[in-house]
């Protein structure tokens, strides 16, 4: 797994680089934390700690069928009140003020229409109903949200008239209602096949665990099962528009993942196990792979868990359109439903391809080439293109692909920003997504679906950016270690004056498979606004490059990719504007292992702040809910590569270390517990190195992104104050 995505297995990020405003948080208040906001000062000025709280997100951009609006999730902090607040928005596409469309008591986001344009689906977690998909009806006066449950989720024929999709036929096992452990904590009840029990169930409060994976960063601890595993396989189920019932059109032992829906409404493909077994068997098969031990060849030979099928849209045997070797996802139509395209990546460590392969077989057609980057998602439009975005390194971009595989994909929409969420509408001629740039927060953007006619449709951030004059940085490459080609930035201080020398930072991001990039960062902008220059690159081992790069640490974590880090600043130290006496380090997660690995191996900074950091490998292991992480990257686990684990913990090395140092750790992180935190901590201190240690309650894994917004910026201020007291001379 990787420290950001745990790479396949784990959803949950390890460090990702923008922050994301999103999610509300029940939160205890304090009668002096919720005292009344005191005003900012007006601008041109520095950012200040209160500015975070005037930040806009804009997410998950929607267009309408006829491309008339936009729908989009718009997320503020609520600072009073020490939480998020999310809402749908609409916006004309022609222009003009959007408008909020949902209640501002509730939360709602991920906003969807319906392919006939007369709902406006959205999630909301509002009382009064079942589940959380509401809905507002467009073909008439609808007053409040309501819930449709005539109008099904799935993917739909090009006239709208059903749905399919997968779900698991039998109902889940229930717990006994005379199970005399049922009044219990969840934790503290027998999981399934325990041989222990509480000896008076009202006495013990404690946790009772068999199963591996019982805690999970941002869930927490997680019960253990209260009855006999049963493998209930996800199965095809087709609902008209306008009738509740719901008709099951698969029977099988094996999952179908992915159905789409032809445009003609014939077919459903989907993605199954590659022989249509068992999924219990598949899983066991599965499993038993990833208990041997790791090496290169097995590792990474060529596999085929799942392939591609088509079925009759009313049921019937399914057909295996293709057999091909490595993982298929993000199925889609051509418009005339002759062919299939699929992001394909032939191998867990090479670059993922989008694929198209005519519904009738034969051999898939590469469309990306040898291009060195990967797809983050696609579309295959009505008008017979194929566009998709990817990261170019630290950018993104809207591209399309050559039909023909022959050559390179042409960029239509980029720039030094970062695009998400492409959406078009039903006739393939409007896309809209969000944008952001180094000074400016993300905004919501339309475009003709070739990349004309570019415009910017919201002005969320107008009043904070008219403000704070947001430090913009300047992109950079350089050859490395192996003549790698590393990019990397460094922002200038607010106020910065040629012919004056300014202390500096060095940001590393977590992953170690993330990266940083063209984008609005709030913890940039926190430590620039003091006066400072922030370096941050993408070494060895980051995404946007391609797999080759991306794996290229695999093994060598704190090696090349320390030597990259080193290399950059061994450039900007040259500057003349840059006091090479003065510097830090600062980094989180995959960044909070690096912070500590330099620590033991140079004493070039006079300050470095560690944020989620691993110190012992082995305890790592036994300790985060994403064991596969370093199974992957250590080729293997603690007992199959010992030598390994030992080598690439700092803890082996702590006597070394010189530079005071900031540990900011949370409470409830189940990816980087705080063991690592706490050895570091007492090893630093009982060497007279001067440390600090910060722990946050109701925290885990991303306080630095989602956590309670009083946290979050308590933390930014301490980073402020750390690196201007040992930089600057200040607090």
């Amino acid at each position: 797994m990787s420290l950001r995505v745990a790479l396949v297995a784990m959803a949950s990020p390890f460090a990702v680089v923008a922050p994301a405003l999103l999610g509300a948080q029940a939160v205890p208040r304090s009668a002096t934390g919720a005292a009344a906001v005191a005003p900012l000062p007006k601008g041109p000025r520095a950012m200040v700690l209160g500015d975070w709280y005037r930040v806009v997100n804009v997410s998950s951009p929607a267009v309408s069928p006829d491309g008339k609006r936009v729908a989009m999730t718009v997320t503020r902090a609520v600072e009073s009140e020490n939480r998020r607040h999310s809402e749908v928005w609409v916006v004309n596409t022609a222009g003009g003020e959007p408008q909020r469309w949902t209640a501002p008591s509730t939360e709602s986001s991920t906003p969807r229409w319906s392919p006939d344009g007369k709902y406006l689906f959205f999630a909301s977690t509002r009382a009064g109903g079942r589940g959380n998909t509401w809905a507002i009806r467009l073909d008439m006066p609808s007053g409040e949200a309501v819930q449709v449950p005539e109008y099904p989720t799935g993917s739909m024929p090009t006239d709208g008239s059903f749905a399919v999709f997968t779900d698991a036929a039998v109902p889940a096992p229930q717990v006994p209602s005379a199970d005399p452990f049922n009044t219990m904590p969840a934790m503290a009840r027998p999981p399934f096949d325990a041989i222990t029990r509480p000896a008076a169930a009202a006495r013990f409060d404690g946790r009772h665990v068999v199963d591996m994976n019982y805690k999970n960063n941002g869930t927490g601890f997680v019960p253990g099962r209260r009855v006999p595993r049963t493998w209930r396989p996800q199965q095809l189920f087709r609902q008209s528009v306008g009738d509740t019932s719901k008709k099951q059109i698969t029977s099988t032992a094996y999952s179908h993942r992915g159905a789409v829906v032809s445009p003609d409404g014939k077919w459903v493909a989907f993605i199954a196990d590659a022989r249509l077994r068992s999924d219990s068997v598949a899983d066991l098969e599965r499993d038993s792979l990833a208990r041997l031990p790791y090496d290169k060849v097995r590792d990474e030979a060529e596999r085929n868990d799942a392939d591609i099928y088509v079925i009759d849209a009313n049921g019937g045997t399914p057909r295996k359109v293709i057999d091909w070797m490595g993982a298929e996802s993000a199925l889609t139509w051509s418009p005339d439903g002759k062919s299939l395209a699929f992001i394909g990546r032939p191998v867990r460590t090479k670059s993922a391809r989008i694929y198209t392969v005519s519904v009738a077989g034969g051999a898939p057609r590469n469309l990306l080439g040898d291009w060195q980057y990967e797809p983050s998602d696609m579309d295959w439009l009505s008008t017979g293109a194929i566009q998709f975005t990817a990261d170019i390194g630290g950018r993104s971009a809207l591209l399309r692909a050559d039909l023909t595989g022959k050559t390179a994909p042409k960029e239509l929409v980029g720039g030094r920003r970062q695009l998400r969420g492409a959406s078009y509408d039903a006739a393939g001629k409007i896309v809209a997504y969000t944008a952001t740039s180094m000074t400016k927060p993300t905004e919501l953007f339309v475009a003709n679906a070739d990349g004309t006619g570019e415009r910017q449709l919201t002005s969320f951030n107008k009043d904070v950016n008219a403000d704070v004059v947001w430090s913009d940085a300047d992109r950079f490459t350089y050859k490395s270690v192996g003549n790698m080609e590393i990019e990397g930035w460094l922002m200038k201080p607010y106020g910065y004056e040629a012919g004056k020398k300014y202390p500096m930072v060095i940001y590393i991001h977590g992953g170690p498979h993330s990266a940083y990039g063209e984008g609005w960062f709030d913890e940039f902008q926190n430590l620039a606004a003091q006066g400072m220059f922030v370096l941050f690159t993408n070494p060895r081992g980051s995404s946007g490059y391609g797999a080759d790069f991306t794996y290229s640490t695999r093994g060598r974590w704190g090696m090349e990719d320390y030597d990259d880090l080193m290399k950059a600043v061994d450039i900007v130290a040259a500057r003349p504007d840059v006091d090479s006496t003065r510097m830090g380090a600062t980094g989180g997660s995959y960044g909070g292992f690096m912070t500590t690995w330099m620590a033991t191996k140079t004493t070039r900074f006079k300050a470095i702040q560690t944020d989620r950091t691993i110190t012992d490998w082995t305890y790592w292991y036994g300790a985060s809910d994403a064991q596969g992480l370093t199974e992957f990257e250590f080729y293997g686990k603690p007992w199959d590569n010992q030598a390994l684990y030992d080598t690439l913990s700092p803890i082996r090395y702590v006597n070394k270390v010189k530079t005071p140092m900031l540990i900011v750790q949370s409470e409830e992180d189940h990816r980087t517990p705080m063991g690592s935190a706490e050895i570091w901590f007492m090893s630093l201190k009982k060497q007279g190195v001067p440390v600090e240690l910060v722990r946050y309650p109701r925290s885990n894994h991303d306080l630095s992104r989602t956590g309670e917004p009083w946290l979050l910026v308590d933390r930014l201020g301490r980073l402020r104050q750390w690196f201007s007291h040992w930089l600057i001379g200040k607090n």
